[in-house]
């Protein structure tokens, strides 16, 4: 493929238009056969003005012997868009051919619309340094698709890591401040609330050392491998990369695939000698639980439960003052209606006040008696049936002339502010306490755990946010995906590759931990008001909200519920299916149990999931989507691969990718660093799609993925040219296929036999 970018004046259009390409096509049959160079299959030549002159800017050339005289073949030529740049400037890609360039956003937008100018700013606060590789593969029918295969970084990679612990300090710091406020407490406690203010205070400066450290970080936008064990980069996640597939079908619609591939969230410098944190999180609550100390056991459902019923108070007291001084305002305006409303508004923000209710009643009742004493001095004017006045006896509080509402209700108010203000501050004394006796309990482990804990959550976290900002961009024109987004959420599925052996089983704790923990997280999309559309992060340790902003046009499109910030739920799934050498003998000698739980309780969430989502859509979508996928025999058929508890059983692996899919998820692959196993994966992935969903014709199917896997054809990928270093080399090593890892998701008895003549050839070599 020939990609021309015309960057020429107006003034110099013709020459452009003028210019001509003559080229050589050359065939690489030979090319794997030593001593054997390649064929030239011709030449053939146009110019700039008649490509684009041409119908559907498409030429049809006939490629010729050199003498020029015999046709020999036909080869077409066709114009790639680009995307356009703002000032004429352009970030650049290199493609498979040394030295050319393409632009970053010749394909960013969804298939059916483009990418305007307003989109670029969001896009490129996420994606950055894409390198992208072009395709063509027949059909069945001899046709030719084209695959525009694109990986990129994204900055993100370091921005939410930022975002969290600065939100970590601020939360610990106030928990540090609530403890000093406290008060005088006995000796005993008071000794132990000073042990405990020490550990805090060194993790919150532990915490701003990590800050500090992140801040300095100007080279590369992702974390490479080689720096999973750096203290200071332990929040980040590792190899955050986009993987996304553009397919253009001679017959079909154009489609978008994307994949983000991380490597496990895992607490890799800390270590997984005593396992990870679904092992440690389970040991550490039996022994609290089991424990005859002093101190009474709180779970931590009801501990996470009181800090949220404090944050919610938090949240309305200033809500409630505010409602009491509007009804103290319609009290001096006199009027019932507004005095109603007020009344209205602070009677629903004070229901979860229980110690408060009977301040409110006061309240309620005397607003009662001041409407009704108005409507009886409006209607009291009036005569009995003999013409004299109604003589009856009347309410001491009626007799008071109209300006005495403010003065009425000012007391009562002042007293519910009192209560109010009484309230908060036991209720945070109450849970300071609580918190006191749980870390003067858990101390050390109960920090260490709280690390581990934030440092795999902020890699889990930094993956989820890149991957619903890119699923919101490519799907902002689906009015089916939005109505799923505020109506259900999104389904977030996680493919694991991690064995169950050695540090691997740690790995895997860790990473179910903090993909869990993702439930705790909710998005709200707000509307840009200037150029930074970087996403942030508010709450506490319990729940998270993460704004991200969208430019002006981009906002329009959303729906009324999402424009007026209605949060926006996920749900995330992990499937984990070993497929190394290590996961071998993890089968034949070790213990999957902990594969075969995950896996197990993931799929009962995907379930719920599902039965949420054909429940709360509306009717006529639920059945044009029937119509068009079977997910009820897609989740039998998982389920009943999950119950098989069969060895290396990648169906599992490709049945949840496809309800993913299906159900218009974000998808994401991992392994341990997201480099080999991953990228066997997500290539098998892309073949499969083809083959499925773009009738790749069934003998190009090997081709087509030793094509993406090889690194020769493909331009980069061996050790000199790993892009986590940079490097780039002229004469690249012979292509490199991994066949013993791709063998793996066949059969794992090909690898038992490779292991045992390896080692035969070992043994007879040294002897």
């Amino acid at each position: 493929m020939i990609i021309v970018k015309e960057n020429c004046a107006v003034g110099r259009e013709r020459t452009c238009n003028e210019f001509t390409f003559r080229f050589k096509p050359v065939s690489c049959l030979n090319a794997r056969i030593p001593r054997r160079r390649p064929g030239f299959l011709g030449y053939a030549s146009f110019t700039v003005g008649e490509l684009l002159r041409s119908k559907e800017q498409l030429l049809a050339l006939s490629l010729r012997t050199s003498d020029g005289g015999k046709v020999v073949g036909t080869i077409e030529v066709s114009v790639v868009k680009m995307g356009e740049i703002e000032d004429g400037e352009a970030d650049h890609v290199t493609t498979d051919v040394q030295g050319q360039k393409c632009a970053l956003v010749c394909e960013c937008a969804a298939p059916d619309g483009g990418s305007g100018k307003e989109n670029l700013p969001f896009l490129n606060a996420v994606l950055k340094n894409p390198v992208c590789k072009l395709y063509r593969f027949p059909t069945s029918d001899n046709k030719w698709m084209r695959i525009r295969e694109q990986m990129s970084e994204s900055i993100l990679s370091f921005h939410i890591p930022k975002e969290l612990i600065s939100l970590h300090i601020k939360e610990d710091l106030c928990r540090n401040q609530e403890l000093k406020e406290l008060g005088e407490l006995s000796p005993h406690w008071d000794n132990l609330r000073k042990n405990v203010l020490t550990h805090c205070d060194q993790m919150v400066n532990m915490y701003q050392d990590i800050l500090t450290e992140l801040s300095k970080e100007t080279g590369s936008s992702f974390k490479s491998s080689s720096s999973k064990g750096e203290k200071t980069l332990e929040f980040v996640p590792i190899n955050l990369h986009l993987q996304r597939m553009h397919v253009h079908s001679p017959h079909l619609k154009d489609a978008l695939y994307d994949v983000i591939t991380v490597g496990a969230p895992a607490a890799h410098f800390q270590g997984f000698k005593n396992g990870g944190l679904r092992k440690l999180l389970h040991r550490f609550e039996m022994e609290r639980r089991n424990t005859g100390y002093q101190f009474i056991y709180y779970s931590p459902e009801n501990t996470a439960k009181a800090k949220e019923v404090l944050s919610n108070i938090n949240q309305l007291q200033p809500l409630i003052a505010t409602h009491a001084d509007l009804l103290l305002n319609s009290a001096s305006q006199h009027s019932p209606d507004s005095l109603k409303n007020s009344l209205k508004m602070l009677s629903e923000k004070d229901r979860v006040w229980a110690n408060v209710g009977k301040s409110l009643n006061c309240i309620i009742d005397m607003v009662d008696k001041l409407i009704a004493r108005d409507g009886a001095s409006e209607g009291g004017g009036g005569s009995s049936k003999d013409g004299e006045k109604d003589a009856s006896p009347v309410d001491p509080i009626t007799a008071h002339p109209k300006e005495d509402w403010y003065e009425q209700l000012c007391p009562l108010i002042c007293a519910l502010k009192d209560c109010m203000g009484e309230v908060v501050n036991r209720a945070k004394q109450s849970l300071a306490f609580v918190l006191l006796q749980e870390l003067a309990a858990g101390l050390p482990q109960c920090l260490m755990l709280t690390l581990r804990r934030d440092v795999v959550f902020s890699q889990a976290l930094a993956g989820l946010v890149c991957g619903f900002i890119i699923k919101l961009h490519t799907s902002l024109h689906d009015p089916g995906f939005l109505q799923q987004l505020h109506t259900v959420g999104l389904v977030v599925q996680y493919e694991g590759l991690l064995s169950t052996y050695s540090d691997e089983i740690g790995m895997l704790e860790d990473m179910a931990v903090g993909i869990s923990d993702l439930k705790k997280v909710a998005f709200k999309i707000i509307e840009a008001k200037s150029n930074d559309v970087l996403p942030v992060i508010t709450g506490r340790r319990e729940h998270y909200v993460v704004e991200v902003k969208l430019p002006a046009r981009m906002f329009e499109v959303l729906p009324p519920p999402v424009r007026e910030g209605q949060l926006l739920h996920v749900h995330p799934v992990l499937f984990n299916v070993g497929i190394n050498e290590q996961q071998t003998l993890a089968d034949r000698f070790g213990d999957v149990s902990l594969q075969e739980s995950i896996n197990q309780e993931n799929f009962e969430l995907l379930k719920e999931y599902y039965a949420v989502f054909m429940e709360k859509m509306p009717p006529d979508y639920i059945s044009h989507f029937q119509e068009q996928n079977d997910l009820k025999g897609l989740l039998e058929n998982l389920h009943q691969n999950i119950q098989a508890k069969k060895r290396k059983n990648v169906e599992i692996m490709w049945l949840a990718a496809t309800i993913c899919r299906k159900l218009n998820g974000i998808r994401f692959t991992c392994c341990k660093s997201a480099k080999d196993r991953t990228s066997m994966s997500v290539t098998l992935e892309q073949c499969s799609i083809l083959r499925d969903e773009h009738q790749l014709h069934k003998d190009f199917f090997i081709r087509a993925l030793d094509c993406m896997r090889s690194r020769q054809t493909q331009g980069a990928l061996s050790e000199s040219d790993d892009p986590e270093t940079g490097c780039l080399t002229d004469n690249k090593p012979t292509s490199r296929h991994f066949y013993p890892v791709a063998l793996l998701l066949v059969s794992s008895h090909l690898l038992v036999v490779w292991l045992i003549l390896s080692l035969a050839l070992l043994l007879a070599k040294y002897q």
